[in-house]
């Protein structure tokens, strides 16, 4: 059974930093591209970041890019969301997914975990 485990969400003022793990069991981790995803209320799940399977290959989202930092420890099989420069905008359910490819569709991933509440206050 494949689960994934979101934690370090919290309450931050805006230009506060905040780091997102993401624990996956059920797995081999290191054979699965982690992303991480954000719905705020009434409104889309969004790409933030991805990453692939050793590492060097991530993206983001253009409104997270320079701010955000995602990595992963596969000995751990964790996956991290640094971010900092936090802004009101950025207050969201944050979700961590894997699949075997990274892509940027939140629809084409396999495993989703349950999220962990962001929210940033100015």
């Amino acid at each position: 059974q494949v689960q994934l485990v979101e934690s370090g969400g919290g309450l931050v003022q805006a230009g506060g930093s905040l780091r997102l793990s993401c624990a996956a069991s059920g797995l081999t981790f290191s054979s699965y591209a982690m992303g991480w995803f954000r719905q705020a209320p009434g409104k889309e799940r969004d790409f933030v970041a991805f990453i692939g399977l050793s590492g060097s290959n991530t993206r983001y989202a253009d409104s997270v890019k320079g701010r955000f930092t995602i990595s992963r420890d596969n000995a751990k099989n964790t996956v991290y969301l640094q971010m900092n420069s936090l802004e009101p905008e950025d207050t969201a359910v944050y979700y961590c997914a894997a699949r075997k490819v990274a892509t940027m569709s939140a629809a084409l991933y396999d495993y989703w975990g349950q999220g962990t509440q962001v929210t940033v206050s100015s």
